[in-house]
């Protein structure tokens, strides 16, 4: 991997260097601290992964981020900041991580694993998945009155970010169960954890696969592939139970019956 470090503090950008020197096969290809100065040079040249501060000169960090979200060919952006409450716009960038200074070792460590990660699978044609053996099995789920199976393979590179006490947590759309509107914020229930997404449910279920993700009432959207079972409910409206939660879905009225077909019951 390429990456360019953006910042102008040259001890935090000498010890992010030596950070990702030390934890990771990453080469940093340039340093630069000026805004227009990276547009000038990814004109010329490409990176897979920015690490971007966001106080920047003469173009600040976000401004700079939604110009490189308009590429053809998009790097991904860490945001390495001392400031928390830009997180929410780091997230609607769909930034990779958002890092806060002072610099945590380990973290920094983590998220460079987690960035090589993403970047393998990213740029691993399908079939070499398939020869490998790392092709994930399809997914699929039983219900009370009949059984559907899923292939999700084609789904397994789909990611969406979260947040977490100011951190972008980078989620695999797969490990999200079931996500619930509260007032002005969407609750997000995960594989890992509990997120509060300072976003509508409307909006935050248009950036799920739509093929998997089914908006069962106006207050929930479920992921089918995570249902163990569907139980009749009053009206002839159904509660879904999903796997290794306690919680219980509700399907409305007006999604039954597009419900029952996705369902084939």
């Amino acid at each position: 991997m390429r990456a360019l470090i953006v910042e102008d503090e040259i001890l935090a950008s000498e010890e992010l260097n030596y950070l990702i020197q030390e934890h990771s096969q990453i080469e940093v290809v340039d340093r630069l601290e000026d805004g227009l100065d990276v547009l000038k040079f990814l004109q010329e040249q490409e990176v897979d992964v920015i690490f971007l501060d966001i106080n920047i000169p003469s173009l600040d960090g976000m401004m700079l981020a939604h110009h490189i979200g308009k590429f053809a060919t998009k790097p991904y952006i860490v945001f390495t900041t001392a400031y928390k409450e830009h997180a929410a716009e780091a997230f609607e960038l769909e930034a990779f991580d958002y890092i806060l200074k002072p610099y945590d070792e380990k973290r920094i460590a983590a998220m460079l694993h987690k960035l090589e990660m993403a970047f393998k699978r990213d740029h691993t044609p399908a079939e070499q998945h398939v020869e490998d053996g790392t092709a994930p099995a399809a997914d699929g789920y039983s219900a009370v009155q009949g059984e559907l199976v899923r292939d999700m393979n084609s789904h397994t590179d789909r990611r969406i970010n979260l947040l977490r006490n100011d951190n972008i947590i980078v989620t695999d759309t797969a490990d999200i169960y079931y996500a619930e509107a509260q007032e002005k914020v969407t609750k997000v229930y995960t594989k890992n954890g509990e997120f509060t997404m300072p976003v509508s449910i409307s909006d935050f279920h248009s950036r799920l696969p739509q093929d998997t993700f089914f908006r069962c009432h106006r207050s929930y959207v479920v992921n089918l592939s995570q249902i163990r079972e569907i139980v009749p409910w009053f009206n002839n409206t159904y509660l879904l139970r999903l796997r290794d939660l306690e919680a219980e879905v509700p399907v409305s009225r007006g999604k039954v019956k597009e419900f029952r077909q996705l369902m084939r019951i």
